[in-house]
């Protein structure tokens, strides 16, 4: 394929506000995607009792999940970087939404699974091709800044999906499902008025002969698979997944912490659901300080090629003592047992304040999700930067796959772990020891960014040869 001349007719760009609007819907939808991840960790406990089967079941559930859905990215993306895009959006999220709604309506866990896996199966679109679309809205010079909105947009999606599942499904835990199938058929219909965005129109090397009626038409194909893994940046950005997100993967556990923290102060379940939940979300706010992990990436990069590599690895190795302290201190929590649900949430917020443990948790947390969410955007934006626009979607794609094997084997691993520590530490200690355990895979994170930042130079000026050379063929 080639870069060639088309037809003038066709609006290059779009309106500012049809811009503007395609933009915020690919974000809602990057982070409706993980409400549906989100949903059932918080309900692991109603969901167990209704189906009569044992919680680390349920753990399977998300941890298989993670795997289907890393695996499905793959072919979405490779579909979505040789085809039209927003029609692969669409039909992923239908499927998604149609799992969703599968899973509120499933009368037992087989079932359940089975919706579950469904929805993974559409999930894999959204964030892959999703990806691709808006890598070619943004400029090398502000990828960290805009995508540490498309990850803040996830990370926002998780405690939304947390929050929804501790509110809404605390006594009845079908609810938050059959809402978010609503909302999911929404969005497809948003999908149909947004703007099919050009591939590689924001590569500065392309920007004349694509203002000029120029059209992108390189596409990817199987012979490209072995020069995308030749790319050293790409294989370090790839294998980080393995390690980081075995420590994320725990971390969805956190609900459980803080459920088991107030049972052990003799709290009923539903009031320690929703405590759990809401204790989970605020802990995790640290997440918005991505858009400063993407504002001082962007930065450094303008200063040094290495530079988004380097802001990562600080990040993620600086974070591990934090959350090691988050899980050990002492929280003495305060709520009316059995009152309504606004009730205990008002008693949640207000113990930030006037409850000095539970003001420290949330500090330390927020400093280790702060650091921690350097890592995101600039993942995102250095493999916008080293590779061309027909590889971004494949690449974030095998990315994903690993991510989703070492989320899935956090997830899953630190169940086991859970149950093995149960003889020596009594619930709730178990929990914190084992998650305490799971943050030391940042270690090798930090390690695997620094060699990613090595060799990112050489594959950054590589690929701005490869598009100059491409621009000059229109001449």
């Amino acid at each position: 394929m080639t870069l060639t001349r088309g037809g003038m007719a066709r609006a290059w760009g779009g309106t500012a506000a049809h811009r503007g609007y395609s933009v915020v819907v690919f974000v809602l939808l990057a982070s409706l995607d993980n409400v549906a991840i989100g949903l059932v960790p918080p309900l692991y406990g109603p969901i167990a009792d209704a189906f009569g089967v044992p919680q680390r079941l349920l753990g399977l559930v998300t941890a298989v999940s993670f795997v289907v859905s890393a695996a499905a990215a793959v072919g979405w993306a490779y579909v979505g970087d040789r085809a039209n895009r927003k029609p692969l959006l669409m039909v992923g999220t239908l499927i998604w939404a149609a799992g969703t709604g599968g899973s509120a309506v499933a009368g037992n866990y087989p079932l359940f699974l089975a919706a579950q896996l469904v929805a993974a199966v559409g999930l894999g679109a959204v964030g892959s091709v999703g990806f691709s679309v808006v890598t070619d809205l943004i400029s090398p010079r502000r990828r960290g800044l805009v995508m540490s909105f498309w990850g803040l947009s996830q990370g926002v999606g998780t405690l939304a999906g947390t929050l929804v599942a501790g509110l809404l499904g605390n006594t009845d835990w079908r609810r938050p499902f059959l809402l978010l199938a609503v909302v999911g058929l929404a969005a497809t219909a948003a999908y149909l008025f947004t703007y099919d965005i050009r591939r590689g129109q924001s590569e500065p090397e392309l920007a004349d002969a694509l203002a000029a009626g120029g059209d992108y038409d390189y596409r990817i194909s199987r012979a490209d698979l072995p020069r995308i893994l030749a790319r050293r940046t790409n294989r370090w950005l790839i294998l980080q997944g393995l390690t980081a997100q075995a420590a994320f993967g725990s971390l969805v556990w956190l609900p459980v912490l803080f459920t088991e923290r107030a049972e052990d102060q003799g709290y009923s379940t539903a009031t320690a659901v929703v405590v759990g939940s809401i204790f989970a979300t605020l802990f995790q706010l640290g997440g918005v300080f991505s858009i400063v992990g993407g504002l001082v990436g962007d930065a450094v990069q303008r200063r040094t090629p290495r530079g988004r590599g380097l802001v990562a690895a600080v990040g993620v190795l600086a974070a591990v003592p934090f959350y090691v302290v988050l899980f050990f201190v002492p929280m003495r929590i305060d709520v009316p047992d059995g009152g309504s649900t606004g009730a205990v949430v008002a008693a949640v917020l207000a113990s930030v304040v006037t409850e000095p443990t539970v003001g420290l948790s949330l500090l330390t947390a927020l400093f280790a999700l702060a650091l921690t969410s350097a890592n995101s955007p600039n993942w995102f934006a250095l493999i916008a930067d080293v590779n061309p626009p027909e590889h971004r979607g494949t690449v974030y794609s095998l990315g994903n796959l690993v991510n989703g094997v070492g989320r899935a084997a956090g997830n899953g691993l630190v169940g086991v772990a859970f149950q093995a520590l149960r003889g020596a530490f009594p619930p709730p200690l178990n929990y914190a020891v084992g998650l305490a355990a799971f943050q030391l895979f940042f270690v090798p994170t930090g390690v695997m960014y620094w060699l990613a930042a090595r060799h990112s130079p050489t594959d950054i000026g590589a690929v701005r040869d490869l598009l100059h050379t491409r621009a000059e063929r229109l001449e």
